[in-house]
């Protein structure tokens, strides 16, 4: 997986279009205009503060979409406006549903979650069939990582990589830590595909999205061609500026192998994310026992409650549990459940981090602002 900025600048007039003008309209009137006002507001507010080019939101509350809109450019040198039909990069978020297939195949009887991963996948190093499925998902596994700064090991080819990380030692006792690794992921698509007998993305597909009504979501990078879909940016400095050199908007790519997919692979709408949260609510996806269990934190061999859950960042504990998702610096969404309120919040810029301005969202429509801190890390902000 390799990261980089175009070297062609673009032209920062094109962000300074009013950014109302290419909202979508919203859900008919309701008990919660106030709210999305404020909400719109805000949202306005922080893309003028954070020079987000394009963004999408959807919120969820009481198992209703009230609120859907896009705000912003999707391309900015060619003036496309974002719609809530663009189709933006989950990225690392796209964790949260393959977090949701192994609860799936767990309830069908398929997967032991507690089970070791030899169980299922008999050509691992020795000291790998030891992690349990659960471990992968919280990432309490131990294991090394596929990825380094650069992105696969080597910047090689994933069956490469993927030779390299097999000779590492492991780097912890499975159970002993939290490290976020896409190993894991790599490991649990495979799963997946075994025991469902179908390749990851069909799975899912089959599975969830058709479940849900997700026609617009797929997966793939950004040197794929995949129709409607965002232009990512950054305001990172290039390795060829000068230490002087003024802030420019840049294209940033990112090289996604379809190994890598169940960890990050894939692109879709605030509305469409939307829609998947208020399924899972409603059991058409899992039982209401199976997302208890999936949103309960996964403790370390200590007792310690790890920063993960099983595929679900464990976004804050009080006043109340908050879960979610979040990748690539760019997207997130976090899903209040007590509240039955969730929010979705879909960039396209790297470092804009909407994890970190949805708690005010959220709390036009009631949710009381997290006390405790545990927010998870992605560990790099140039990774999915």
């Amino acid at each position: 997986m390799r990261f980089s900025a175009l070297r062609t600048p673009v032209l920062l007039a094109a962000l300074a279009v009013p950014l109302a003008c290419f909202a979508a309209p919203s859900a008919p009137s309701t008990a919660w205009d106030t709210a999305n006002a404020q909400a719109r507001r805000f949202v306005q507010d922080t893309m003028q503060a954070r020079r987000i080019p394009g963004l999408q939101i959807a919120v969820v509350k009481d198992g209703q979409l009230v609120l859907s809109e896009a705000h912003g450019l999707a391309n900015v040198e060619n003036g496309v406006a974002a719609t809530r039909d663009t189709r933006f990069p989950l990225n690392s978020a796209t964790k949260s549903f393959t977090g949701v297939a192994m609860a799936q195949l767990a309830q069908a009887g398929r997967v032991d979650l507690q089970a070791p991963v030899s169980r299922y996948l008999d050509d691992l190093p020795p000291a790998w069939g030891k992690v349990q499925v659960r471990q992968l998902l919280a990432h309490t596994s131990g294991l090394p990582d596929i990825l380094d700064a650069q992105g696969l090991l080597g910047g090689s080819t994933e069956e490469q990589a993927w030779t390299q990380v097999t000779a590492l030692p492991v780097e912890a006792a499975p159970g002993e830590r939290f490290r976020y690794n896409q190993t894991n992921y790599v490991l649990l698509a495979r799963i997946i595909a075994r025991q469902a007998g179908m390749p990851y993305p069909q799975y899912m597909a089959r599975h969830q999205f058709d479940v849900v009504g997700m026609p617009r979501t797929t997966f793939g990078d950004s040197y794929d061609l995949v129709a409607d879909a965002a232009t990512i940016y950054s305001w990172f400095p290039r390795k060829t500026d000068a230490a002087e050199a003024p802030q420019r908007l840049s294209h940033w790519f990112y090289d996604l192998s379809p190994g890598l997919w169940a960890g990050a692979g894939m692109l879709t709408t605030a509305d469409e994310v939307g829609r998947w949260i208020i399924a899972l609510s409603q059991g058409q996806l899992l039982k209401t026992t199976g997302v208890r269990r999936m949103w309960t934190p996964e403790r370390l061999n200590n007792g310690e409650p790890g920063a993960w859950s099983a595929g679900w960042p464990i976004m804050g504990t009080t006043p109340d549990l908050q879960v979610g998702g979040m990748g690539g610096a760019r997207a997130a969404f976090i899903v209040y459940p007590e509240r039955r309120l969730a929010v979705v919040v879909l960039t396209n810029l790297v470092g804009a981090n909407p994890q970190d301005f949805i708690a005010p969202i959220a709390a036009f429509y009631g949710a009381a602002p997290t006390t405790d801190a545990r927010r998870p890390s992605t560990k790099r902000t140039a990774t999915p």
